[in-house]
């Protein structure tokens, strides 16, 4: 087997038996150490202190309007955060749409603030979109894997109900090196969403690609990161079906 599919496989069987393990627990808070709740305890005030501002932006919006609960929350990194007509591509959703994105952050962030920015509007559902920029700051698609199942569990924790919608690390031309991570982390989160009850794993790195296997130019902006409008569209024409209420409007016919 070539070994690039053995360490994909490999990956993969060991994401099977950590969800097969964290199937009722999902990495319980109660067996952490007390060294690792410190630990935990200072990484989740160094990220408060470092993404500020935009935790200030949310709160002001919630004080002007807080949201109903039975909702959809998209959080997540400057992909969620730059979809503009996000409410209104969505706006057949029961409950509504909540944009919680902030641009640069990761998983390890989004698992952080599952309280803050998921938990404490009780939706029906959550939409995460993160994982690439923890690839680019050197960590491997097992810690990408580790940072969602924490968020996971601290989703669960509280709203034990809700489902848990992973939209896979998309294949960004900046990234394109780092695109055989980028396939083992959509491949461990996929077999581990396998076992997680009331989720879904949401293919977008597929659609994404051309004949040649390369990202698709037109879908990026400039800087070769962040998507055009196009790029929203395909990912609205994908990502409607999994959401609750009527079709959404056929992106083609979106401006």
């Amino acid at each position: 087997m070539h070994p690039m599919k053995t360490a994909i496989a490999a990956v993969a069987l060991l994401a099977t038996a950590i969800a097969a393990n964290a199937q009722s627990s999902f990495f319980p808070q109660e067996s952490e150490t007390a060294a690792a709740e410190a630990a935990s305890a200072r990484d989740y005030l160094a990220a408060k202190a470092r993404w500020h501002n935009e935790l200030a932006a949310f709160a002001r919006a919630d004080q002007d309007r807080f949201p109903a609960p039975g909702g959809v929350v998209f959080v997540g990194s400057s992909t969620v955060r730059m979809w503009s007509r996000l409410q209104q591509d969505f706006s057949r959703v029961p409950g509504g749409v909540i944009n919680r994105g902030f641009g640069g952050s990761t998983l390890a962030d989004c698992a952080l603030f599952a309280r803050d920015l998921v938990v404490r509007y009780k939706p029906r559902q959550v939409m995460v979109y993160a994982g690439d920029n923890d690839l680019a700051e050197g960590r491997t698609p097992l810690q990408v894997l580790d940072s969602f199942a924490r968020f996971a569990n601290a989703v669960r924790a509280e709203l034990p109900d809700a489902r848990i919608s992973f939209i896979s690390v998309k294949p960004s031309p900046s990234r394109e090196q780092l695109m055989p991570q980028i396939r083992e982390t959509n491949h461990v989160v996929s077999a581990y969403l396998n076992l997680l009850p009331n989720s879904e794993f949401i293919d977008i790195y597929t659609p994404m690609l051309g004949a040649d296997g390369r990202p698709r130019m037109e879908l990026f902006r400039s800087d070769r990161l962040h998507m055009t409008d196009e790029g929203y569209r395909l990912w609205l024409s994908v990502i409607a079906p999994h959401l609750p209420g009527p079709p959404a409007a056929s992106a083609a016919s979106l401006p």
